[in-house]
């Protein structure tokens, strides 16, 4: 299975702390290739692999750092 990209927005991000958790947390999941978090867009850039992890799981890790996804 291709690996996907996607961009999240997360209206609580504010500073660069929030980067950190973000990337963090998400860094540390399997199949979640590479992260970036933009402060001045409020948005999460991930390439993950599908087959490894789900968008549900993605938006529960987000959720348990903190942070909501705008749907």
């Amino acid at each position: 299975m291709a690996i996907v990209e996607t961009t999240l927005t997360a209206p609580d991000i504010s500073c660069e702390h929030c980067v950190k958790t973000i990337n963090g947390a998400l860094g540390a999941a399997p199949g979640v290739e590479q992260v970036s978090t933009d402060i001045p867009t409020k948005t999460v850039h991930l390439t993950y692999d599908p087959a490894r992890i789900s968008m549900q799981q993605i938006e529960e890790i987000l959720d348990d750092a903190g942070y909501t996804i705008a749907k």
